[in-house]
């Protein structure tokens, strides 16, 4: 591949690269706005610190690639980066720390000074020569203070350029290759940018050459344990050149390619990505839970009580209309339970249903006992598989809800249509009985004729009697059948009417529950369910973000 055509490729990688930067920025910053107050503040602060280096060092030097040598004492940074530059630019001492401060080698300077400022680098070394035969590469390399020096100021230093810096390559020794701190406190948290970094074990001949390939299958080992799988190691001694220029290669393709400092920007986002991972996403509700948030909402509403009302209510009113005459009266007596509860039978329910209030007593400490498990139980299971903050939001809403539940249940009860309007049979079986009744009446009256017209001084006139009817009524007076017929009619209507009450009463019952636990369902959704589910929408919609900015699929 000619010069010509690597710079084209190295410039649309980077285009690409931008592009994925983009879009993981995007997820992050999305990410960042739907967690806010629900993810701690610290986490809130590490995406709005990546979003701002990331502004930052795209609007510096895109052609240059800036490679920092991380190592700890006596790793031999100077001396690699000496062997690379072909010249003694680094200063190396056996007296410990050698570098206290970054030292920048830089290619190709154009460009290079506001990223070096931004590094904060005051030390640059411009170097003549080219960093690889037949290549003009635009590249810093920095060489670090210890990051376990005694000096706690050298160790600062090493962690913020850690954090900025395209490309970490990790100097080890076969000494402190395995070092604890080393793994522990610099290169686990950086298991992200795998892609951007190489790992060094310099001073390979200090080994012997049987051992150097079991010590950096060691090395290797450990690095998978730090996270970074597929980390390039590679052996290397700067004093006899060995694998120098295995490194120079990665690094120039580095450079060549372009693309390492958004690669670096990325690992940054899905770095942070992970850290929000902890907040979850939330599981699938049942319909059973919606279920027995209602069950649990109706029992403390009363609507059995109201269901009962409206069948006792319907039998009362039957009894009043459709009764023998004489006795139905004392029935008006009786509160009618619906009108005690303020719930009159036939009143167009959804009149000034805001205004209308139950009779029915407050909710009891058991009721809202009740209703409190209930609403409870059912933001337990919309918050499982969420974070603490999400979680305590949505029990946050829940207790938002049992404020108002009380009121709100109220007024759905207030405002259904209980259906507990008369029937058409109660005019037929009334005109009935009255009909008998005046029978009974008059058969009564007829025989008391006989016996009270003689003592007016008139004829006593006979009673016609039954003839011919072949049964045992035969000579009975009819004046007499119509009274006992009359008596017996009005006994049979009312028991028939109260057979039929009860029955219909038991499918008005039926009704009117359906109808109560609809709109209970209705108070359930807006004033439970739907507060919470938007709060588990909102937590959907940041986990995906969070997946997306840690560059998985949806």
């Amino acid at each position: 591949m000619s010069e010509r055509d690597r710079d084209e490729h190295g410039r649309g990688e980077h285009v690409r690269s931008e592009r994925g930067v983009d879009a993981l920025l995007g997820a992050l910053s999305e990410a960042a706005e739907l967690g806010a107050g629900r993810v701690p503040q610290a986490e809130l602060e590490a995406v709005r610190r990546i979003t701002a280096s990331a502004g930052e060092r795209r609007a510096l030097s895109s052609e240059h690639t800036v490679v920092g040598f991380f190592g700890a004492t006596g790793s031999g940074k100077s001396s690699l980066m000496n062997a690379l530059a072909g010249e003694a630019i680094a200063r190396t001492h056996v007296r410990r720390p050698t570098t206290s401060a970054p030292l920048a080698a830089v290619w190709n300077p154009r460009g290079a000074s506001a990223l070096l400022d931004w590094l904060q680098v005051s030390d640059r070394r411009i170097m003549d020569r080219p960093f690889a035969p037949g290549q003009e590469l635009s590249l810093i390399v920095l060489d670090l203070p210890d990051f376990d020096s005694v000096a706690l100021e050298h160790r600062a230093i090493a962690e913020r350029l850690a954090g900025q810096v395209d490309v970490l390559v990790w100097v080890v020794d076969p000494q402190k290759y395995a070092d604890a701190v080393i793994h522990r406190d610099f290169i686990a948290p950086l298991a992200t940018h795998a892609s951007v970094t190489t790992a060094v074990l310099n001073q390979v001949d200090r080994l012997p050459p049987d051992e150097v390939g079991h010590v950096v299958e060691s090395l290797r080992g450990l690095l998978r344990g730090d996270g970074l799988d597929g980390v390039q190691v590679l052996p290397v001694s700067a004093t006899t050149g060995a694998g120098i220029d295995e490194l120079r290669t990665r690094i120039a393709r580095f450079a060549a390619e372009r693309k390492a400092a958004s690669e670096r920007l990325a690992a940054d986002v899905r770095g942070v990505a992970a850290r929000l991972e902890h907040a979850g996403a939330p599981g699938s509700l049942r319909s059973a839970d919606v279920q027995a948030l209602e069950r649990g909402l109706a029992a403390a509403a009363g609507v059995d009580a109201v269901a009962d009302a409206v069948a006792a209510s319907y039998r009362k009113r039957a009894g009043q209309v459709t009764g023998w005459p004489l006795t139905a009266w004392v029935l008006r007596l009786a509160p009618d339970p619906l009108r005690r509860l303020h719930l009159a039978a036939g009143r167009d329910r959804g009149r000034d249903a805001d205004v209308h209030r139950t009779g029915l007593p407050p909710m009891s400490a058991a009721q809202r006992a009740q209703a409190g498990m209930a609403v409870r139980a059912y933001a337990d299971a919309a918050a499982s598989g969420l974070g603490e903050g999400w979680s305590a939001a949505i029990h946050e809403h829940a207790g938002d809800a049992l404020e108002s539940l009380p009121s709100e249940l109220d007024r759905a009860i207030a405002r259904t249509d209980l259906g507990a309007r008369g029937s058409w049979w109660w005019p037929v079986l009334a005109a009935l009985q009255w009909l008998a009744l005046i029978v009974a009446v008059l058969g009564g009256m007829w025989l008391l004729l006989p016996i009270l017209l003689p003592l007016w001084g008139m004829v006593a006139p006979v009673l016609p009697q039954l003839e011919g009817s072949g049964s045992w009524l035969d000579g009975w007076p009819v004046p007499l059948v119509g009274l006992i017929g009359g008596l017996l009619l009005g006994v049979v209507l009312g028991l028939v009417g109260a057979l039929v009450s009860g029955a219909v009463g038991a499918a008005r019952r039926a009704r009117a529950r359906r109808r109560l636990r609809t709109q209970v369902h209705r108070v359930a959704q807006e004033i439970v369910v739907l507060p919470i589910e938007g709060e588990r929408e909102r937590a959907r919609e940041f986990a995906v973000a969070v997946r997306r900015a840690a560059g998985r699929k949806r």
